[in-house]
């Protein structure tokens, strides 16, 4: 690793004390939340509009002392669309200044090396980082007949796993392939494909599910460990309560239509232009984890509800297999019960509903504003 820590990689970059301190706030805002106390269903405290100053300190601290966090990024059975949406997210924003902050040793999609000098990259990497390594893994993994059905360099997706397993310090599986097995998975599942949770049982593994997972998402669980050395509290299926801890349905934008019987019956009658809820067209929202209505997606633009779409449950075991994404669920509709911190819906005023103040306050950290100078 480095030798100077993230702030003096920031300071020498040009990045003012003032710029670095609103981007400790953004940062804090992304990883402080399961701290936050309840959202109630009247309303939102009013403590949330602005992250914890102890907080806020507690990052610059941290990075003002760490290096930059070495992260080594296999690809298996996946479309590279975990990647795609983190690359291709909204700039400025907190996920590009997160990853100005790591150093992604290995990433087949992204790396300029390809074939034995890849090899010999990650290797090195895996050599000199041992013990320190975040691993990411996107694509689900193929067990099945030897794993035949997904080999790289004439090796077994599994055989790679456990190998960049054993020096990694936590592992983060980003996306349903890599999380719950996701298409691959599906009936009849040919290769046996299953998430790393299922194979990786020595290491801390942190689900990000979703298809694909959301940038911000995927980089506040990145941010805490870089910042404190800790994964967050995880959910019984290993994802981060702060984001994963309530439903879609509990923050849609559509749900007063749902709790006063308004749906839409197809997606072209007056139900769908007035913005009815679209339950009975196959939403899944009352029984998806996940942050999309508070997070959303291009920077806080939208989410699939917002546009008329009904959430297809992406960010669950086995959605694939869920009986049809435009099919009305069994499931019960009683309001899902809050038995967390509003972390989800603080992240949404952080970085959601609040991105454009989050994007210019980055913009000054970067050097656009030439007028921030302090």
């Amino acid at each position: 690793m480095a030798g100077e820590t993230i702030y003096e990689e920031m300071k020498k970059a040009g990045v003012s004390r003032r710029s670095f301190l609103k981007f400790c706030g953004l940062m804090a805002g992304a990883m402080g939340l399961n701290a936050l106390p309840p959202v109630q269903v009247s309303g939102l405290p009013a403590n949330l509009v602005k992250p914890d100053t102890q907080m806020v300190k507690r990052v610059a601290q941290a990075l003002q002392s760490k290096p930059r966090l070495p992260v080594i990024w296999l690809e298996f059975q996946d479309c590279a669309g975990c990647t795609e949406a983190l690359t291709r997210s909204q700039s400025p924003t907190l996920v590009n200044l997160v990853l100005n902050q790591i150093t992604v040793e290995y990433h087949e999609t992204l790396s300029a090396a390809a074939g034995i000098q890849a090899e010999e990259a990650k290797q090195a990497a895996m050599k000199k980082y041992a013990g320190q390594y975040i691993l990411v893994v996107e694509g689900s993994i193929s067990p099945k007949d030897d794993g035949i059905y997904c080999t790289i360099g004439g090796r077994s997706s599994l055989d790679l796993l456990q190998e960049a397993a054993a020096g990694a310090v936590a592992i983060i599986a980003t996306g349903n392939c890599a999380t719950f097995g996701g298409l691959p998975h599906a009936n009849p599942n040919p290769t046996g494909a299953v998430g790393v949770v299922d194979l990786i049982k020595n290491k801390p593994v942190v689900n990000i599910s979703g298809c694909p997972a959301i940038p911000e998402v995927f980089t506040g669980t990145l941010a805490q460990f870089l910042v404190f050395g800790t994964l967050p509290e995880l959910d019984n299926l290993h994802r981060p309560k702060t984001f994963y801890g309530v439903t879609i349905h509990d923050r849609c934008l559509r749900r007063p239509f749902y709790e006063a019987g308004k749906f839409a019956d197809s997606f072209d009658d007056e139900g769908a232009r007035q913005g009815y809820c679209l339950y009975k067209l196959g939403c899944k929202g009352p029984t998806t984890y996940n942050s999309c209505a508070t997070l959303k997606w291009s920077g806080g633009l939208s989410f699939p509800i917002q546009s008329g779409h009904p959430c297809l449950g992406c960010s669950e075991p086995n959605f694939w297999d869920g009986g049809g994404f435009y099919q009305g669920q069994s499931a019960p509709l009683d309001r899902p019960v809050i038995a967390i911190a509003g972390g989800a819906a603080a992240a949404g005023i952080v970085l959601g509903v609040g991105m454009a103040l989050a994007n210019n306050a980055i913009k000054k950290a970067i050097g656009v504003d030439e007028g921030d100078k302090g």
